[in-house]
């Protein structure tokens, strides 16, 4: 960071880029400066403005709440722990809460804080205008999962609603979630959020919006994306307990585990809309990560406890980014391994995808099925018989047109393995690829994974798939700079997707065979996603593992693309998409939220 620079910066500023300069190191933390630096195609603060509930929206609300009978209408309980607030912070809270469009709701609000007299004075102010403020007095200040704990003992709704005490939430909030608190079969609910701080002129200023996906187990793995606005049933809360001290600076992160252990996946409930507004200031741990450096720590342990329920075997470690894991999960009775590649001439492509496959592998028990595909060179024929059995490598012959689909499967019935990797011809693995995706996909709750791809010069090729983007499906993070790890780190973290490219993927053979395999009518373009969304439809997760990587040469054998027969065959596929999963694109794809584009593969707001 050059010394003009420095001399610009205030002073808080040039603490807290020292702090991540040493926590980083130079070249990480200029890569992560250089990413956070891009200027946004789409800028946040004027669309927050533009889509926030305007005073109309917010009165018609209330209109129409004051017409609801309120028997069998949800009660929303605010618990929110409180220790010396400032008055601004404070009033703030109160006026945000009890200024709810939904009217029926209960605040209560646990004060840590019996010597501060000036809190004590507008609790009391407020108590006297509003009967739906509920102070519970502590005789002292004790860990914030005990202060939660004493609030939550109070509270009487049927949902409990978790709010820092420095924090806003939209007005529109709890009118928002009791559309899905309705519903029986709902238990948590979670909202968006942003982050909030004052502007030279005192005036707020909105910023980083977390725009989040619906339940997504392994992102939540990787970190709790959950986060703000909680809401959760009170019968929930009861079951699995309140939130534990014994995991500080993480409680919520540990609490939010063990609810998602006790429930199904259906019943949990995400309103994809900015409701909570987390501040930031010099002691936050939103703007100072640093200032609790112990809950990460307490995060690792929380994730080791939820893994121990589940009967999961993983080796947790933080990254080096403040409060993201990364979950290592263990290959379960040394399982058989088929290595499918489609082959039509192209010795010199095969050659390097064999070598990598054979130098960049430590997992031993695999096999490696080439099918060729109406090849006639002497140089490939020559090459199939010097490889034809050795080192595990097996050559079979399927005639016909090319046809994606049908090559797989045909290659899928010859395969003695338990799991099936299909991997394309142009790409060349890199080291401890398949371990790494045969860990993933061991999970009985896991169909398929797949892997973080590059092109050549390094950029990213494909970071797993979202249904709708390009009009039908498309890849992530595509043409973005190897070395960034792309919006919230969403490149670089294993989540749960809606579908991954099978240029690199990995499929259990059971689930495979059970769902019918490759849409053979989908002979090039959209058989992997369309595979992907059987294999969801079966109840199975799509895994994107970007620990998993390789090179991808992209579609260096199937020649050119742009001719007439080539675009009506395309045409003809996206409509087979478009007709077979209807449902999935009319309610969009929800590992993607709403907000963003469909036009842009890089989290860019519509």
């Amino acid at each position: 960071m050059s010394r003009s620079l420095l001399q610009k910066l205030k002073p808080y500023y040039i603490r807290k880029a020292l702090r991540y300069l040493k926590h980083y190191g130079p070249k990480d933390f200029l890569i992560r400066v250089r990413e956070r630096m891009a200027p946004e195609d789409v800028p946040y603060g004027p669309w927050y403005e533009a889509h926030r509930a305007s005073g109309q929206e917010l009165d018609r609300q209330r209109a129409e709440c004051a017409k609801i009978q309120w028997d069998g209408r949800p009660l929303f309980s605010v618990v929110v722990p409180a220790w010396k607030t400032p008055k601004a912070y404070l009033t703030g809270l109160l006026d945000c809460v009890l200024g709810q469009t939904w009217p029926y709701l209960e605040l209560v609000i646990a004060n840590a804080s019996p010597e501060d007299e000036e809190m004590a004075k507008i609790l009391e102010e407020y108590g006297a205008r509003d009967s739906r403020l509920v102070v519970v007095d502590l005789p002292e200040n004790e860990s914030i999962a005990a202060n939660t704990n004493a609030a939550i003992a109070k509270a009487s709704g049927e949902f409990v609603c978790f709010m820092d005490h420095d924090d806003l939430i939209a007005l529109d909030a709890l009118y928002e979630a009791s559309k899905a608190a309705v519903r029986a079969d709902i238990d948590l609910i979670y909202t968006d959020e942003d982050k909030i701080r004052e502007d030279a002129k005192g005036e707020l200023e909105h910023f980083q919006p977390h725009f989040k996906p619906d339940f997504n187990l392994d992102l939540l793995r990787s970190n709790n994306y959950i986060c703000h606005f909680l809401m959760v049933r009170k019968s929930l809360v009861e079951l699995a307990g309140g939130p534990d001290d014994r995991f500080e600076g993480a409680q919520d992160y540990e609490f939010i585990l063990r609810c998602i252990d006790r429930i199904q996946a259906e019943r949990i409930a995400h309103i994809p809309k900015i409701l909570y507004h987390w501040r930031t200031h010099a002691a936050s741990t939103a703007d100072n990560p640093d200032s609790k450096a112990y809950a990460y720590d307490a995060g690792k342990r929380a994730l080791e406890e939820h893994l121990l329920r589940r009967g999961v075997v993983g080796e947790v470690s933080q990254t080096k980014d403040h409060g993201f894991y990364r979950v290592r999960y263990e290959v379960k009775d040394h399982p058989m391994v088929s290595i499918i590649i489609p082959n039509r001439e192209q010795k010199q492509m095969l050659e390097k995808c064999l070598t990598a496959i054979r130098e960049h592998t430590h997992y031993d028990n695999y096999e490696v099925i080439v099918v060729e595909n109406n090849s006639s060179s002497r140089e490939i024929l020559d090459y199939y018989k010097k490889i034809q059995g050795q080192n595990g490598v097996r050559v079979i012959r399927r005639k016909g047109e090319f046809n994606f689909a049908a090559i797989n499967n045909y290659a899928a019935c010859r395969a003695q393995g338990d799991y099936l990797v299909f991997l394309n011809n142009d790409v060349e693995v890199r080291d401890g690829w398949l371990t790494e995706l045969l860990g993933v996909c061991c999970r009985p709750d896991v169909g398929g994974a797949g892997a973080r791809l590059y092109y050549p010069d390094g950029r990213i090729q494909s970071a797993g798939i979202v249904i709708g983007i390009g009009g039908v499906a498309g890849s992530l993070f595509t043409g973005m700079n190897g070395s960034f790890s792309g919006y919230l780190h969403k490149a670089s973290i294993l989540q749960d997707l809606s579908a991954v490219t099978a240029a690199m993927m990995i499929v259990k053979k059971d689930a495979f065979d059970s769902v019918g395999g490759f849409t053979e009518e989908l002979a090039v373009a959209f058989n992997d996603v369309d595979l992907c969304l059987k294999l969801r439809a079966a109840g199975y997760l799509i895994v994107y593992d970007p620990y998993a990587e390789a090179t991808h040469h992209e579609s260096v054998s199937r020649g050119d693309e742009y001719t007439a027969k080539n675009a009506e065959r395309w045409r003809r596929e996206a409509s087979y998409m478009k007709e077979h999963w209807a449902g999935y694109y009319e309610k969009g794809d929800p590992y993607y939220n709403p907000n963003f584009s469909l036009a842009r593969w890089d989290y860019t707001l519509q």
